[in-house]
């Protein structure tokens, strides 16, 4: 695989000596958390700051997935780089990829991907956390850009595979909010219509414990684009709500 560098940030990358697979590799930083393991591998996060700009560094050793299509494994940011690029093709808001690469050295399946930090920007789980602190305009603001989000995700036939609150961010803007996917590694097409988009929703709203009832009704007005007691709105609240009842009784 010829290694992915993002132009936008290419000067900056190499004006710091960080254009490279073994520069990046080499690149001594502290790790944000401990470091996930796989079998005998690894994988690790960090954080790198250049002339204020905010990267998170993300490196791996023999962190393998195994699917059909790569029964032998391949990195697990293999994948997440080609879901953030699909993201980008179908214009579904998400974060950005700086650099993409990997090599086998001695046996040993390494694997980089850098990406821009979404500095200035809040993941949903935290403005959660303060949800009855914030005006009910803002909260309003939040439930619509949550809805269209899921809305242009599954109309571009994707489902994120992982729809939790600490993977949507959110920034205040003069209009409202915008709206973009974190963690992309469970991406996958959307295959079976109305039931894969009830599972893809039903964690979000599980997690979301701050809404009520109505709040999750302004969501759902604003995916399905239809009135908040609309029908078709209380067909989905009553789909949600049983597929929610069956994961927490198990």
């Amino acid at each position: 695989m010829i290694d992915f560098l993002a132009a936008e940030d290419r000067a900056l990358l190499e004006r710091h000596g960080l254009d490279s697979f073994e520069s990046l590799w080499a690149c001594k930083l502290d790790a944000v958390d401990e470091p996930n393991t796989l079998g005998e591998g690894w994988s690790s996060v960090y954080r790198l700051e250049l002339e204020g700009q905010g990267y998170y560094l993300k490196r791996q050793s023999n962190y393998l997935t195994r699917t059909l299509s790569h029964p032998f494994g391949e990195p697990s940011f293999s994948r997440e780089f080609r879901n953030i690029s699909r993201y980008r093709q179908l214009g579904v808001p998400a974060l950005q990829a700086v650099f993409y690469g990997q090599r086998k050295v001695n046996g040993e399946v390494r694997a980089i991907l850098l990406t821009r930090a979404l500095d200035g920007w809040d993941d949903l789980d935290s403005l959660l956390g303060r949800w009855p602190t914030l005006a009910a305009g803002q909260r309003t603001a939040i439930l619509q850009v949550c809805g269209h989000l899921a809305q242009r995700l599954h109309g571009m036939r994707q489902v994120h595979g992982c729809f939790y609150p600490k993977h949507i961010f959110l920034k205040a803007t003069a209009g409202g909010y915008q709206a973009k996917f974190i963690d992309l590694e469970k991406t996958r097409p959307l295959l079976f219509g109305q039931r894969d988009r009830v599972k893809d929703l039903e964690p979000l709203l599980r997690r979301a414990r701050a809404w009520n009832d109505d709040d999750v009704r302004q969501m759902l007005s604003a995916y399905l684009e239809q009135s908040t007691h609309s029908a078709v709105v209380d067909k989905w609240m009553a789909r949600l709500t049983a597929r929610r009842s069956h994961k927490e009784a198990r």
